[in-house]
């Protein structure tokens, strides 16, 4: 039977809608979120959203992170993909801000609620990447670099500390502040180490010492607290793209500067095949590092997390450990870091982040403590944190070539003693992408936090 010429051109429309077809579904495979193809990628979104949404969400580790690791993928591709945002901390604000907002909304059920708890508090997954960043950067660390910053980050740590506090005080009464509300209720909690370390031992001070509850302090720490470390994040993501530019000032994660030594901040990018036993060994040393710093806590009173940073230190100085547990920790080190920080920052906005703190003060209109009530606007509030975390940032940044430090480098580690306390050095140094300064953002907000809550203490008795 003769074919018309009207079925000839049906078979070659039906073909190329065909090949059409085929063509788009090729490139669908090719776009990925994150590293994961956009087709699966919602296919899994889909199943973790139901089991969630039903109650059927696995109330272990495997549904905690089933949770972030969805929600981290999606927001972190956002935050890559919007410009300029992106240069200045946009994707670590993103998991940081929407999961918290989300919460605030109420649009996660009890099920979803339980389960991220259970991975972020009851099994402390944010103490477990810290451990690993710590103690993996510090025992990957030339030895001789990591003493001399060690040594030298104190000295633009005390004077950005000194210059913040001043700086805060001056913008605090042209906005209508007292000294004494400015330094305790807004300057003291952004450098005072977080919300576990710094808030919350604060607010049991300001109330053996004021006679209110402990809870009425907190509602008035923590929104400055939060404040500061946004301001944090973004003027890190500026110095990364600052550094981006001037590669005079950019230590690209190096923290000193050594003419003569350059060749010790080589690094070396030969590919390196991968010994899982070695990252087994380099696990259970962290494990170790930290399980020690608690048992010292116990002997001394100085927080574990601190105890474990110095004996990590003192270690890697004095070459106890093997080569072959060293680079087993620092392999551990390099997949926390490029794996596990970004899904650790959405368990942070849902669980650490008191987004109705910050929206209570801000709605309000006033901020109001024992003896005193003012009404003060929100602008004024946020120009006074803002000028905190700012002035410790720029005068660090311009002291550091005096010490022989990236200023870089130096202005983000000191930043960091502005942040949320552990929370905060993930997000300030993922929005740098300068990880490596883990093991001296944690000195600047562990040592410089307590000091802060001690001397805070001391000086508010005083005046009482």
């Amino acid at each position: 039977m003769k074919r018309t010429e009207t079925d000839v051109l049906y078979e070659s429309t039906l073909a190329a809608d065909s090949t059409s077809q085929l063509s788009f579904f090729t490139q669908l495979l090719k776009i990925k979120i994150g590293a994961v193809p956009v087709a699966l990628f919602i296919a899994i979104a889909a199943v973790v959203f139901a089991a969630a949404y039903e109650g059927y969400l696995p109330k272990n580790m495997i549904g905690g992170f089933a949770v972030i690791m969805t929600l981290v993928f999606l927001l972190a591709h956002i935050g890559h993909t919007i410009p300029v945002f992106k240069d200045v901390g946009g994707p670590a604000i993103l998991c940081l801000m929407v999961p918290s907002i989300l919460v605030y909304f109420h649009l996660f059920n009890d099920n979803t609620m339980k389960t991220v708890h259970l991975l972020m508090k009851e099994a402390n997954f944010l103490y477990f990447v810290i451990a690993c960043l710590v103690v993996g950067s510090i025992l990957g660390m030339n030895r001789k670099i990591l003493i001399q910053g060690m040594v030298r980050m104190f000295v633009p740590l005390v004077i950005g500390t000194a210059t913040a506090v001043v700086t805060g005080l001056l913008v605090g009464k042209l906005c209508g502040y007292s000294l004494y509300h400015t330094f305790f209720f807004i300057i003291v909690p952004i450098i005072g180490g977080g919300i576990g370390e710094g808030i919350l031992p604060l607010s049991l001070a300001y109330s053996a010492l004021l006679g209110q509850a402990p809870d009425v302090y907190v509602a008035q720490l923590a929104p400055a607290a939060v404040v500061g470390n946004i301001f944090a994040i973004f003027c890190a993501g500026i110095l990364s793209r600052l550094g981006m530019r001037r590669k005079d000032l950019n230590g690209e994660g190096r923290l000193v500067r050594s003419d003569e030594e350059q060749n010790l901040f080589t690094v070396n990018d030969t590919p390196k095949p991968v010994d899982f036993h070695l990252m087994g060994g380099g696990l259970l040393m962290i494990c170790a590092f930290f399980i020690v710093g608690g048992l010292f806590e116990q002997l001394v009173h100085i927080p574990g997390p601190v105890l474990m940073i110095l004996i990590a230190v003192f270690c890697k100085y004095s070459r106890v450990i093997p080569a072959s547990m060293e680079t087993g920790a620092h392999s551990v080190y390099k997949f926390v870091s490029s794996s596990l920080v970004w899904p650790l920052m959405i368990g942070l906005g849902m669980l650490y982040i008191p987004l109705e703190s910050v929206v209570a003060v801000f709605s309000v209109g006033y901020v109001g403590y024992v003896g005193y009530v003012g009404y003060v606007g929100y602008v004024g509030y946020v120009i006074v944190c803002g000028s905190v975390v700012l002035s410790m940032a720029l005068v660090s940044f311009l002291i550091a070539p005096r010490l022989n430090m990236y200023p870089i480098e130096a202005s983000i580690v000191t930043t960091c003693h502005s942040g949320l306390g552990g929370t905060g050095d993930v997000a300030i140094l993922s929005a740098s992408n300068r990880m490596s300064l883990m093991p001296f953002a944690q000195i600047a907000t562990r040592i410089g936090g307590a000091s802060t809550v001690i001397g805070a203490t001391l000086l508010m008795g005083w005046l009482l």
